[in-house]
């Protein structure tokens, strides 16, 4: 069988003394967790969860939100991890859209999550750490997750084909703005883990820091690949705090960093970074938002000992591709070819199969394939189109891609956000990479707005380093030496900060109504 849960099954029969997660100061062995996660899919099985239910985990990074997704699967359940920053309109649409008949969080959530469960009649168990613990009427059960802990039952489950069960919905953002499900299967999970630890030569004496947010599947995968190879994954609740991390990293000795753009912005600009003793470091992964070529300098040049993997994934099948190491002098702005048990090929409009050197859309074969969208068959035949051999789906990225002779991929854009100006189409991320070259630049964002004459007109936002003095005049006369002239923006936006998604990517919708929202604020106070 391949059962994400199998992860942990192996390494608690091999290193059960092991430890397995460091959360709160706090070191707890493989034994631990998976003694907790049995009780956990006790508690659940005896509340009346049963194969193919969802459960919605709402907790912050931390030993509970491991034990609450390996509980679920070993309860034979699927497990919808959610954001701690998740509001509760959207805990509502969540438990709505993935008919939840269970949530496991904490009592400092009880605002959020009582109302949602007040206004979700399919969920019948919550199961809550901390106490005292919230009542609610009706037939609903609410548990203490200390309980929980305390009970010793386990009631067992026959997994049968389960393999081929959803393992967990993963909700992505969408284009109505309601999040969509992605339907990941246990081979789904299973194979892309497997090929990740490989190419990243993880091992069990690896010790991984993670304070990206276990909703976000960067930051869940770092788990999986941990408890894949029976190595220790450090919790954060987040980066917010970059200090203390590092004096977590030192601690703890740790040797896998992975992170996105933001997150090495921070660090990179901490004058007492070379303080730290971080010659444990091996590997420093990224994915999500591309590193900007002077990060990836910055970072060579900050820790020479340290093997730098840039990577491309989609919440949609995880991983799609990553850069070796020892191609970074070769081809810096590449993230890659695929990786091992995929393929990966370009197409034109047409759908028509392209050959190195081409520009297209990406399209992703593989078991890491998702099995689709949550109740959503129209988004779903968009995405997954019929593949090389009968009855295979394989998946259609909406991201385009250009691919050198060699068949390495380099970003071009979204297909929905590449920028059509003056009868020109323009990556948004090439002039976010001329933006980068500017020293005094720390985020950067590109987007078009529309406009009568050109179509669509350029506008950069941008925050600065601290003490950083540059006027959006020298930024404009900077990306003029670097740009064709249809590619300059019109004009720029220095901002103290660029919005963040939960994830900490810069999130780019909003941006011009967020000027326009400052402007007319400033001319209020002026009034």
């Amino acid at each position: 069988m391949t059962l994400v849960q199998n992860f942990l099954d192996r390494a608690v029969q091999s290193s059960p003394d092991k430890t397995a997660v460091i959360s709160g100061g706090q070191h707890y062995s493989y034994a631990d967790v998976s003694t907790r996660a049995d009780r956990m899919a006790g508690a659940l099985q005896q509340n009346g969860v049963v194969r193919g239910d969802r459960v919605v985990i709402l907790l912050d990074n931390g030993l509970e939100a491991v034990v609450a997704i390996f509980g679920v699967l070993r309860a034979g359940a699927i497990f919808v991890v959610t954001s701690a920053q998740t509001k509760q309109d959207k805990l509502a649409y969540l438990l709505e859209n993935s008919g939840a008949t269970a949530l496991i969080s904490s009592s400092q959530f009880a605002g959020v999550y009582e109302g949602a469960v007040a206004q979700s009649p399919a969920c019948r168990t919550v199961i809550v750490s901390g106490l005292p613990v919230p009542h609610a009427g009706g037939e609903r059960c609410h548990l203490s997750m200390e309980k929980v802990f305390a009970s010793p039952d386990l009631v067992p489950t026959d997994p049968g084909t389960i393999d081929y069960d959803l393992a967990s919905l993963i909700y992505t953002s969408g284009s109505t703005g309601k999040p969509k499900g992605v339907m990941l299967s246990h081979i789904n999970m299973f194979t892309a883990a497997n090929s990740i630890a490989q190419y990243l030569s993880l091992r069990s004496a690896d010790r991984i820091v993670c304070a990206l947010p276990l909703a976000f599947d960067y930051g869940l995968y770092q788990v999986l690949l941990a408890f894949n190879v029976g190595a220790t994954v450090l919790l954060e609740k987040s980066f917010a705090f970059p200090v203390k991390i590092l004096d977590v990293m030192v601690r703890e000795r740790v040797t896998v960093l992975p992170g996105i753009p933001t997150i090495f912005s921070m660090l990179l600009s901490l004058e007492t970074l070379r303080e730290y003793d971080l010659s444990s470091l091996r590997i420093i992964t990224n994915t999500a938002m591309a590193l900007p070529v002077n990060q990836i300098a910055d970072l060579r040049r900050t820790f020479p000992h340290v093997q730098l993997f840039s990577m491309y994934g989609l919440t949609e099948c995880k991983r799609v591709s990553y850069l070796p190491p020892d191609q970074l002098d070769i081809r810096p702005t590449s993230v890659g070819r695929g990786m091992p048990n995929e393929d990966v090929w370009l197409v034109n409009e047409a759908g028509e199969r392209l050959p190195n050197g081409s520009t297209g859309e990406l399209v992703i074969r593989g078991s890491n394939v998702m099995r689709g969208y949550w109740r959503d068959a129209a988004t779903t035949a968009e995405k997954l189109k019929p593949g090389p051999l009968p009855g295979e789906a394989i998946l259609y990225s909406g991201d385009i891609f250009r691919s050198d002779e060699e068949g390495y991929l380099y970003f071009v854009g979204r297909r929905d956000d590449l920028i059509k100006s003056r009868g020109q189409r323009v990556s948004p991320r090439e002039i976010e990479d001329a933006l980068y070259r500017m020293p005094e630049i720390l985020e950067a964002a590109v987007v078009g707005v529309p406009d009568a004459l050109l179509g669509q007109a350029i506008r950069a936002f941008v925050a600065l380093r601290p003490g950083a003095d540059c006027t959006p005049k020298q930024i404009l006369a900077h990306c003029r030496g670097l740009l064709e002239d249809y590619m300059v923006p019109r004009d720029v936006t220095v901002l103290p900060a660029l919005p963040k998604t939960d994830t900490g990517k810069i999130r780019k919708t909003g941006l011009a109504d967020l000027v326009a929202t400052i402007k007319n604020s400033a001319s209020g106070e002026k009034k």
